[in-house]
């Protein structure tokens, strides 16, 4: 029975040469200052994390709608790749085709905006007119002294103000651009290296659960993969059938209201009503009978929509509890805005399906 040396104590096992690096020391006494050390360390270091993590909060957010954006879009390329296509040339179209119908909304959008406020500037002086040669108005001026107040109001302070709520508005207009370009931007380069990301998430999973692992990841990227095509298939089917509606009630700008309610068709739970109320404010402002159709039209589409499209669409892509969903809708714009909104549904879908192929069996065999 071998002796230990002197000096060594006897409950340690012996050291173990290490090469051309030397031979292990003893390890460290643990200490009650070691230890309170090292806790101090950990809260240090979980107060950084937290504090980079809320200073890059609006970069995580553009991060998981590119990847967001990329688990829908991939079926797409993947269906292009079936077809023959290479993997770079099936990427560029699909980021083309999604570029497309980007500058194809705004196209859409813009114009109405920018001719409606030009209109309003112009018919700015009539205004003004009509307000003068109104008798209640005029009296209700001089008892107020609204001249002097306004002429007071006039100062550096409020210019000021003025430059900085127009510089806002283009910091605004430039930052939404900036956000634009870079999810677009991230949106290509996760689709380019989309099955490398795969592959190099799963092996940081130990060997033995690997394979598990990636039968149930791969079944909730193709869930999430189902959902964002049948969202996109049913909100372009919505914006169809609007802009078919407006031109038979002579809308104005239709191709700007079926983008609208396109868009807003998106969004789960609320979308639908959103949109549609919209539509049915530019009838009213229209004329009265065609505000009461497009309420009267929205009212049986909502209904076609909701228990006959709905339904079939996604019968094969997500299965939520209606109850689950209206609470991740919620939460997710409580937390994340429209984008929680989005992506709460295949959030939803892939923590059941790992309540149910994971937690509950583990529970059943304790």
């Amino acid at each position: 029975m071998p002796v230990p040396a002197p000096g060594t104590d006897p409950d340690e096992p012996p050291a173990v040469p290490s090469g051309k690096f030397g031979t292990p020391g003893r390890p460290l006494r643990r200490s009650s200052f070691l230890i309170g050390f090292t806790g101090a360390l950990g809260v240090l270091l979980a107060y950084t994390l937290y504090l980079g993590i809320r200073n890059a909060g609006g970069i995580l957010v553009l991060v998981v709608i590119a990847l967001f954006l990329a688990v829908g879009l991939n079926p797409a390329v993947v269906r292009l790749g079936r077809w023959g296509v290479p993997h770079g040339l099936a990427v560029a179209a699909v980021a083309l085709t999604v570029v497309l119908l980007l500058c194809g909304g705004v196209v859409a959008l813009v114009p109405p905006i920018v001719t409606q406020s030009g209109q309003f500037i112009d018919q700015i002086p009539s205004l003004l007119d009509e307000l003068r040669r109104n008798p209640t108005v005029n009296d209700l001026v001089e008892r107020y002294d609204v001249v002097e107040r306004v002429q007071g109001a006039a100062n550096a302070e409020t210019v000021g103000r003025a430059l900085g709520g127009v510089l806002g508005g283009a910091q605004l207009i430039f930052g939404t651009v900036f956000r634009t370009l870079t999810v677009l931007v991230l949106t290509i380069y996760f689709l380019a290296y989309f099955d490398r990301l795969r592959s190099l998430g799963y092996s940081l999973v130990p060997r033995s659960r690997r394979e598990r692992v990636q039968l149930i990841g791969d079944e909730i990227l193709a869930k999430v993969g189902s959902y964002m095509v049948g969202a996109l298939s049913i909100a372009v089917l919505a914006g169809a059938t609007t802009f078919v509606f407006a031109l038979i009630v002579d809308l104005p700008y239709p191709f700007a209201l079926a983008v609208v309610v396109a868009v807003t068709d998106l969004i789960p739970q609320i979308g639908a009503t959103l949109g549609a109320v919209i539509v049915s404010l530019v009838g009213f402002a229209a004329d009265l009978p065609t505000g009461i159709a497009c309420a009267v039209f929205f009212l049986i589409y909502q209904q076609v929509e909701n228990y006959l499209i709905y339904p079939k669409v996604m019968r094969r892509s997500v299965e939520v509890n209606e109850v689950a969903a209206l609470l991740a809708a919620l939460l997710g714009v409580a937390l994340l805005g429209v984008v929680g909104a989005l992506i709460a549904i295949p959030t939803v879908a892939a923590l059941q399906l790992i309540l149910r192929e994971v937690v509950l069996p583990r529970q059943e065999r304790r």
